[in-house]
């Protein structure tokens, strides 16, 4: 099997598989085989918000090639065109974009007023997209192919931003009164939404008309399944040719030759509530923090699939480790019997969610971490998006979490900023601190790469200092292709899976 890499940075429970994950109506015979070279795909993470690209359902569309920004990201990690075919810095904070002759699903064409009308959604977006957590974004149509965009404060990166998913350029129609956002039939990628089937089935077919030249296949079948060990029956019982994140307890059950790891920029960590509850006071984060012990999980969870972390930033980020900064400040941790003291008639709620198998298992083994450090520990175990609304309003104390660090833009100041910062649109810790919104909007403001990944990790050591965020593991990602499924892309920031080339041969 031939198999692509997109993105490898150098710059930076058992169940039976559920009758009809692909039901007949999603193929031409009912036979559930693909028929016409169809590809069947196999997602884990159910949409939130009908595919909204301001959600975390945006890296659907990239994945399955749906819609597109001005930009794109290539194998380093850096901006290369999409809609937009050149573009020039004109000062700090402006931008001028040229665009390519392009098309929409729905009939109409890629115009510069059709791309402001897309980023003015975003920037009016409530909440805002992740990706705009840090700069305000104004665009302007210049003439029918050319667009500035102006930024409040430089943004050196502007051009990596503007590849993330929850940017994607969708025409007129996509945009409701209501502030809803819709990719049916309006992006502009290879593959054009036919069909949405709430939170488990899509239908994709091929859009004939996509400025990159005709896919190969002829559509995609794809199937929400959240259960890992399902996913993987479906792969292994031939009912999908494509199936993400293979739980690595499975991975030893499939053939070797449908099984492909890849390089992942995936932290998984404890991330403690700093906002309210317990991990208000310092000492108990100090204490969590000295209790748990992600070595532990490698071989005991993931099956050797990951690597014990040593930052927010791991193997996959090959600049991170010579530019690591020691943590310095920490509180001091409360010892066993003051954490039984304080947090007496208290329990600590940890959270986590089932769409990576992996996770509930490490759930498990930090909650006895935890207890034997003087907590009393209550789990709260469901499949992510019911949680993700009661994660951003602090109704938890802990959560075990599972990040790709580099997923918005390839720029690791996006990630911090989104997660990190006071105003972050993505702060779960619920971290306010000052000295840690100083360091990363120092990193925003550096413009020369290697300065800017020094500021970086000096940032990453502010944010570790707080004990808001205990890092745990690095995983190694796990994606199931059955034999003869060609083209498939193996992106470690996994936004990229089905492309033109992808097929069954």
């Amino acid at each position: 099997m031939r198999t692509t890499s997109r993105g490898l940075i150098a710059a930076l429970a058992l169940t039976p598989l559920l009758a009809g994950c692909f039901a007949p109506g999603d193929s031409d015979d009912g036979s559930g085989a693909g028929p016409g070279g169809r590809l069947r795909v196999a997602l884990a993470v159910p949409p939130v918000q009908a595919l909204s690209p301001y959600s975390n359902d945006a890296t659907v569309l990239s994945k399955l090639s749906v819609a597109e920004g001005l930009t794109a990201l290539d194998d380093n990690g850096t901006a290369k065109p999409a809609l937009a075919k050149s573009w020039k810095q004109d000062d700090d904070t402006t931008w001028t974009f040229e665009l390519r002759k392009a098309g929409f699903q729905d009939g109409t064409e890629l115009t510069a007023k059709a791309v402001v009308n897309a980023l003015d959604h975003a920037s009016a977006a409530k909440p805002r997209p992740r990706v705009l957590s840090d700069v305000a974004l104004t665009a302007k149509a210049e003439d029918a192919d050319t667009v500035t965009l102006t930024t409040k404060s430089p943004d050196p990166v502007l051009p990596l931003r503007l590849a993330s998913p929850a940017l994607a350029i969708l025409s007129a129609k996509a945009y409701g009164e209501d502030g809803a956002v819709s990719p049916v039939g309006t992006g502009t990628g290879p593959f054009e939404i036919t069909r949405l089937g709430g939170k488990t089935k899509a239908r994709l077919d091929r859009f004939d008309g996509y400025w990159g030249g005709k896919a190969k296949a002829p559509g995609i079948d794809v199937s929400w399944i959240a259960d890992g060990t399902a996913r993987a029956n479906a792969l292994r019982g031939g009912e999908a040719d494509i199936a993400e994140w293979i739980p690595t307890a499975q991975a030893k059950l499939l053939d070797k030759d449908t099984l492909h790891e890849v390089p992942s920029v995936r932290t998984d960590s404890l991330v403690l509530n700093t906002g309210g509850g317990l991990f208000t006071d310092a000492g108990l984060r100090a204490a969590a923090r000295e209790a748990v012990d992600g070595s532990t999980l490698v071989d005991s969870v993931f099956g050797g699939y990951a690597d014990p972390a040593q930052g927010l930033f791991g193997p996959a980020v090959p600049w991170a480790a010579g530019k690591r900064v020691e943590v310095t400040g920490r509180a001091k941790a409360a010892t066993t019997a003051q954490v039984k003291t304080e947090t007496k008639g208290r329990t600590l709620r940890l959270a986590t969610y089932t769409n990576r198998a992996e996770l509930p298992e490490a759930a498990t083994v930090l909650q006895q971490q935890l207890e034997k450090a003087g907590f009393t520990v209550k789990q709260d175990v469901r499949e992510y998006t019911q949680m993700e609304a009661d994660l951003l309003a602090g109704k938890y104390d802990a959560l075990v979490f599972s990040r790709v660090t580099l997923l918005d833009t390839g720029d690791a100041v996006d990630y911090l900023a989104s997660d990190f910062t006071s105003d972050g649109v993505y702060n779960i810790a619920g971290l306010k601190d000052a000295a840690v919104d100083k360091a990363i909007r120092a990193a925003a403001a550096e413009r020369d790469t290697e300065r800017r990944q020094e500021k970086v990790m000096r940032a990453e050591a502010a944010i570790l200092r707080t004990d808001a965020v205990v890092p745990l593991v690095h995983e190694q990602a796990v994606q199931g292709i059955a034999t003869g499924v060609e083209g498939v892309l193996l992106d470690p920031r996994e936004r990229s899976l089905v492309d033109v080339d992808t097929r069954v041969g």
